[in-house]
């Protein structure tokens, strides 16, 4: 099962991909994760995208996929993978099927959470993240067991500074103009498929499941 996670921010596709992982014993992968990953290690392309990022930079797309198509080498996928965070251009979409064709893989199916502006506000201006390890909590839905400090590293939570409702919504605006020709691209392969991401994550988590189930 070679599954993409695709959603607004704040749809809850790194939270679904972790659990999906776990369920269907497959490998969580994010863009973010191995760009991180590929500077700790001070690889070569790690070296690289630093080099770009201390500047002030965005990551050039072909770094990215270049850090992709190592990460496909691993052994791990060959059962499938769950991919979170990326494509989110067609562009990027079509460097994907490019990457997977070469290695004679195809992504088998393509979920959109689909979720509403006013349920994203209200997770995104509440979310917390750790400054050790990065991982997410929110005040209301998913608190830190102790105020402020991560449950994993006990690492301090902070609020990231766009997380506020005025740039939330703007993010949205831009999210919604790149992803339009994204959902066509998949659309157009029957590989599409659309869940209302505002029920509970455990729903949303139950769906995604049973439609992996129907595809394979």
């Amino acid at each position: 099962m070679y599954l993409v996670l695709l959603g607004p921010p704040g749809a809850g596709k790194g939270t679904q991909a972790k659990r999906l992982a776990e369920k269907l014993g497959l490998p969580h992968i994010s863009t973010g994760d191995i760009l991180r990953q590929n500077v700790k290690d001070g690889s070569s392309l790690g070296k690289e995208a630093k080099g770009i990022m201390d500047k002030g930079l965005l990551v050039p797309d072909d770094l990215v996929a270049a850090m992709l198509d190592e990460r496909f080498n691993n052994p791990d996928i060959k059962k499938g993978f769950i991919l979170d965070g990326y494509p989110r251009t067609l562009a990027q979409a079509k460097t994907l099927d490019d990457i997977l064709s070469r290695k004679k893989l195809a992504v088998d199916l393509v979920v959109y959470l689909n979720t509403s502006d006013e349920v994203i506000i209200k997770r995104l201006t509440g979310r917390l993240v750790c400054s050790k390890c990065g991982a997410n909590f929110h005040t209301v839905n998913m608190p830190p067991k102790v105020s402020g400090l991560c449950d994993n590293c006990k690492g301090s939570l902070y609020q990231r500074s766009d997380d506020n409702e005025i740039t939330v919504r703007k993010r949205l605006e831009v999210y919604k103009n790149e992803v339009a020709s994204l959902i066509k691209y998949y659309d157009q392969q029957n590989k599409l498929h659309s869940l209302n991401a505002d029920l509970d994550a455990l729903e949303v988590l139950k769906q995604v499941t049973l439609l992996c189930a129907k595809v394979k």
